[in-house]
């Protein structure tokens, strides 16, 4: 949220720090110390001011990691190639950097929220807006399948990536996934016998290949609905 701005706090550097600059340094810290450990503190002496400089900057810390997970997802969509004439291949592609760059910034994943309200939430929505209205989708139905396919980018993204934050920093995915199929191992087959039978591959699945999966079953229900004979 922007800053009412008044006089510059006392003993700080605010003309020599920018939002950038600031949310830049969070962005390292995070992914060093992950949420839990970021503390203004720690980020005034990594920028080698005092706090109450950030403080011109940013209003708390729950501002500042929303936009360094903006920030970090501004970076995935530079990296999106140029759209072709394919724009449920688009689709994909955008898709799928943007869940490769949460997975390489794991505490951003829950952060990346939608309905969109931050620049580049607000760019990825509109992005696959102008994706989904190229597919011959009737118009009428372009806001719905619009929001369903951000959705899955964003919520399915945090609850693959970001599970085991929850639990504690020091968990490891893997620890995580072990003490999970541990539990459903332990369930009555008569009562569970999917969660059961299916313990092997929560231990052992690929985070990236459980995204894709259902990434394509959605985009091939949008290539099934899209009218015929109209352009990609």
């Amino acid at each position: 949220m922007p800053r009412t701005r008044g006089r510059a706090p006392a003993g700080g550097r605010a003309d020599a720090l920018s939002r950038e600059v600031v949310v830049g340094a969070a962005v390292e810290l995070l992914d060093e110390h992950g949420e839990r450990g970021l503390t203004f503190r720690l980020l005034a002496e990594r920028l080698s001011t005092g706090p109450g400089a950030l403080y011109w900057h940013v209003a708390n810390k729950d501002e500042l990691v929303a936009l360094a997970a903006d920030h970090v997802l501004g970076h995935a969509l530079a990296e999106v190639p140029p759209p072709t004439d394919d724009a449920v291949a688009g689709l994909r592609t955008l898709a799928v950097t943007v869940f490769d760059a949460l997975d390489r910034h794991a505490w951003a994943a829950s952060r990346v929220t939608a309905p969109a309200t931050l620049a580049n939430a607000l760019r990825l929505f509109d992005r696959i807006g102008s994706l989904v209205a190229r597919t011959g989708l009737p118009a009428e139905r372009h806001f719905e399948v619009s929001t369903a396919i951000s959705y899955y980018i964003t919520g399915v993204s945090a609850q693959i990536i970001a599970p085991g934050l929850t639990v504690s920093p020091a968990t490891s995915r893997e620890d995580f996934l072990a003490r999970t199929a541990d539990r459903w191992e332990a369930l009555d087959p008569a009562d569970y016998p999917f969660l059961t039978r299916t313990t092997a591959n929560l231990r052992d699945h690929d985070d990236r290949d459980q995204f894709t999966t259902g990434l394509d079953l959605l985009l091939t229900g949008l290539n099934a609905t899209t009218e015929p004979g109209r352009p990609a």
